[in-house]
């Protein structure tokens, strides 16, 4: 069964969270319709221990390897999945046991809801519940939830202090679930007397948890945990690095280290106990994740650590005790195992620094939204009787918010009383503040700047702007670009390719020195040919770095979708912003994107000798269904024609509102829109036409010379002529003008100048197209398009490889940016273009449009030469860890240096990437036009 769009309840931005999904889950009907299959649903899975791309690719594996997955992303740097499956064939818990038998931890991190008609109407909230110590506490807290009216289905986990609850909103709210759980008292298994005598009555507390602020804390904990691993390591190996290089030098200090005790010297002993614990005590971590990723038949960079370090420790174990049996006494390389994990672990901590600095956009925007709100509590007879401060997360729709100055909106609302300006930047990009009255909408997170504001909330939770967006953009750093591939590549083949070449640099080296090939005065004091083959081929294994591949695409396209959200550019995936680097040409629609989208009616002229004002009545009576912006201008027009002309008819349409039908209006019957022509209707049993001249001609109606010829002067001045014919016969001509956007003419010349070619396709006739194009300085103009046409102009572009960009606002550009390689929809534009769409742009301004494609070039300029870091890295370094040099230049790599340059290449390209958080928007030349009289 299928689900239509008109049964799915569209939102400002529609659902952003599940927007990457659109394509791939959206099926066309027959009538050119979309439709959504129904009964899937989305997880989302936090998985701690990848450490680079072949751990994430193993993700990816288990998760697509399981019947009823539809599609699995997994994002490195977030250390997390995003899961889409058919919950008939899998269910969660499935999907959990799979990715830990692949061996990494997987805990479900929030649920979205699954896609359904709202008419089921139930919604999912995850409470954290402080307060319970056994399963008692479980067991209570779980029946007191099932007894609520309203809830579906209630589990409390004790390990993690988490409630889950599915409920109505329509019978029960969070506020009054939290309540329940608040007042209902502890059961404590600490002692039976106690509960007996009533001396145990604490209460549970309770907090609804915010699923963006768990993942920043996870962050910080992850943070933490490597930098108390480093100073240990790092504590334990200095003392090691002492032993080896400073204390030979102290006469006293190093008889102590030479004191024998038992087979060894005491200098043997610290480093080999001081060693032992950095190497399986710190160094744990790397034998786990190595063992887990070879279970799994893959490689990571754990293995390469685990390997080098492995080597270096067990060969000195090994000196010392063939010292101790024979006498002979090999040197020992302690020092390089621990001073490898040492250095590794500091660039594993400075790694995540960096990544958390590229997940700033998101953090940002988490701030936005105000912990508490004030809400207003009124009687059944709209008397206020209490102020209280609420919990933000606990906001109902239909809740009376107050908003004091200074504050923040805490949900998307409407103001029911008070006036103020808003400062919307932050989430629109818009920089002038907005004026609220009365039946104005404003969006949570902006600043309330002035006067107090009374709103009503009507989306709150994730259905709120400002959580679309955050959504949006953490899908969008989630996404892969396609140049991902080719870092997935290499990652899967680069571990057994160093260990083959780290393997030849031994047997190389080792043979070499047997037959004489090199001098032995090349060796080191007291060393042999096999020590000097097993450091080159050490230095080898740890210097290789994959890492640095694996996260040359992610952290740039995670600081780019971030920086365009601050820009007010919504980038909605890294194959977008890939495909807009390319961009050849770019199509315009012209009303409400080249234009501003409020046409005014400029000149009404009759021809049939009927009174203006019936005129003017009968053809607003006939638009006055129609949702066209030309259409809502004639009815406006005609409105304040009727405010002049009868004062009396204006106070009767202001008492029954503009969104019911004013009585000066006549009725209608049998309305019908007609896409690129206009509207019929019946008005008194006669049928009227509003629209152009296709529509009048199919419909038999002449059209007059005279008219004709003012319609073409119309047409040439950059207006659109309106023709309306009543019971077949040509009434008049209403002439519409439609101002362009201020900032037209400096993006169309901006892009020509980037070498894109801009291209106009609209449904409006040729010559007013002509006009605009012209004003505007397009040259390549396609006029009297319908709406499936422009998909098929788009095509047109397409046929020899061009990528081709769309910029449209409206239901009917949606085929269009659908069709084009990037859909770039305008941020005030309809709900269906933004979803087809895969750019938004939230303040409506073209020049972002440039930003848009400037930000795409700029990100893969620097993903290429994260590229360029990271291939020329490894192709420079290895040779030089492996000894080719030193013949020649004597330059050789100490194991622990190879380590050191391995840890700090993946910071160097996170670094890189950090270096777009310095964008600036190009700023575009104005011209000024200065008319003097």
């Amino acid at each position: 069964m299928a689900l239509s769009l008109r049964d799915v309840q569209l939102t400002p931005l529609n659902n952003l969270e599940d927007v990457g999904l659109l394509e791939s889950y959206y099926e066309e009907e027959e009538n050119g319709g979309l439709v959504l299959q129904q009964g899937m649903k989305k997880v989302q899975i936090k998985v701690t221990g990848m450490t680079c791309a072949a751990c994430s690719n193993s993700v990816e594996g288990a998760l697509l390897g399981i019947k009823g997955v539809l599609k699995g992303s997994v994002s490195l740097l977030q250390n997390k999945a995003d899961v889409l499956f058919d919950p008939e064939l899998v269910k969660e818990e499935d999907i959990k046991l799979a990715i830990e038998d692949a061996g990494f931890d997987a805990e479900v991190l929030s649920e979205s809801n699954s896609i359904q008609p709202k008419s089921q109407g139930t919604l999912t909230g995850q409470f954290r519940i402080g307060g319970m110590t056994c399963a008692a506490c479980v067991n209570s807290v779980e029946g007191i939830l099932r007894k609520l009216p309203g809830v579906k289905r209630a589990v409390v986990a004790l390990s993690t202090s988490l409630g889950e609850v599915e409920y109505e909103p329509t019978s029960i709210s969070k506020e009054e679930i939290v309540d329940a759980i608040e007042d209902a008292e502890v059961i404590s298994s600490r002692s039976i007397v106690d509960n007996i005598c009533g001396r145990n009555k604490d209460r549970y507390k309770v907090t609804v948890k915010n699923p963006y602020t768990s993942t920043n804390s996870s962050t910080i904990e992850e943070s933490a945990k490597m930098f108390r691993l480093f100073t240990s390591s790092l504590f334990l190996s200095i003392p090691v690095f002492l032993i080896r290089v400073v204390c030979p030098s102290i006469p006293l200090v190093y008889s102590l280290l030479l004191w024998r005790c038992g087979p060894f010297l005491m200098g043997d002993w610290l480093k080999f106990g001081l060693v032992t614990l950095v190497q399986f005590v710190v160094g744990k971590r790397f034998y786990v994740a190595a063992g887990r990723a070879l279970r799994n038949g893959s490689t990571n960079m754990d293995v390469l650590v685990a390997l080098g370090t492995s080597a270096s420790y067990f060969y000195s174990v090994g000196a010392l005790l063939y010292g101790a049996v024979t006498g002979f006494w090999s040197p020992t390389y302690f020092e390089t195992s621990a001073m490898l994990i040492t250095f590794v672990l500091l660039g594993k901590y400075l790694e995540i620094l960096a990544k958390g600095k590229t997940s700033e956009a998101i953090k940002k925007l988490v701030e936005l939204s105000p912990a508490t709100a004030l809400l207003l509590v009124k009687d059944a007879g709209g008397k206020l009787i209490e102020e209280r401060e609420i919990d933000a997360l606990l906001i109902q729709p239909g809740d009376i918010l107050k908003v004091i100055p200074g504050s923040k909106v805490p949900v998307d609302g409407d103001v029911v009383w008070g006036s103020s300006y808003v400062d919307e930047s932050m989430v629109t990009g818009e920089s002038s503040p907005v004026l609220k009255e009365a039946n104005t909408h404003v969006i949570g997170g902006t600043i309330n700047m002035h006067g107090a504001l009374h709103i009503k909330a009507t989306r709150v939770g994730s259905n709120t702007v400002l959580s679309q967006i955050i959504c949006l953009v953490e899908a969008a750093q989630m996404s892969k670009a396609p140049v991902q591939k080719f870092a997935d590549f290499v990652a899967s083949i680069f571990v057994p390719t160093v260990v083959t070449l780290a393997l030849l640099t031994f047997l190389g080296w080792y043979i070499c020195g047997v037959l004489g090939a090199y001098p032995e005065d090349w060796l080191p004091e007291n060393g042999n040919y096999f020590v000097f083959a097993l450091m080159f081929s050490i230095s080898v294994v740890v210097i290789a770095c994959p890492c640095a591949l694996g996260l040359a695409t992610p952290t740039a396209i995670m600081v780019a979708t971030g920086v365009g959200a601050n820009n007010g550019v919504l980038i909605k995936g890294g194959d977008a912003l890939e495909r807009a680097q390319k961009v050849k040409y770019v199509v315009f629609d012209k009303t409400g994107t080249l234009t501003q989208g409020r046409a005014t009616v400029t000149t009404a002229k009759v021809f049939s000798g009927m009174d203006r004002g019936d005129f003017l009545t009968l053809v607003a009576s006939a638009e006055a269904s129609s949702e066209h912006p030309l259409g809502r201008a004639i009815v406006e027009y005609a409105r304040h024609f009727h405010f002049f002309d009868d004062p009396s008819a204006a106070k009767d349409d202001q008492r029954h509102g503009k969104e019911s039908k004013p009585s000066w209006l006549f009725d209608v019957l049998d309305f019908s829109a007609l896409p690129g022509k206009g509207v019929q209707c019946f008005v008194h049993g006669k049928r009227i036409l509003v629209g152009n001249r296709k529509l009048l001609t199919e419909n038999g109606v002449m059209i007059p010379s005279e008219a004709e010829q003012f319609v073409t002067e119309l047409e040439e001045s950059a207006k659109t002529g309106i023709l309306v014919a009543y019971n077949n016969a040509l009434l008049g001509v209403l002439g519409l003008a439609d101002p362009l956007k201020r900032e037209a003419a400096v993006v169309v010349d901006s892009l020509r100048k980037m070498g894109v070619r801009p291209v106009m396709v609209t449904g409006d006739n040729r010559r007013t197209a002509q006009a605009v194009a012209k004003e505007v300085g397009i040259q390549d103009v396609r006029a009297e398009v319908m709406p499936a046409g422009k998909a098929d102009v788009i095509r047109s572009f397409q046929r020899d490889g061009s990528i081709v960009a769309m910029v449209g606002d409206g239901i009917n550009d949606s085929p269009a940016l659908a069709a084009a390689d990037v859909g770039i929809a305008i941020g005030a534009g309809t709900d269906i273009a933004i979803e087809a769409a895969d750019y938004v742009l939230m303040r409506s301004n073209l020049e972002d449009v440039i930003t848009a494609i400037d930000l795409s070039r700029k990100t893969f300029s620097r993903i290429r030469w994260n590229y360029v870091f990271a291939m020329a890295y490894n192709v420079i370094a290895i040779p030089v860890a492996a000894g080719v040099f030193f013949p020649l230049l004597r330059i050789k790599l100490p194991p622990w240096v190879a380590g050191a340059c391995m840890a700090l290449s993946s910071v160097s390209v996170v670094c890189s990437s950090l270096l777009l958080r310095r964008y600036k928007k190009p700023r575009l030349t104005t011209i000024l036009e200065i008319t003097v009289e």
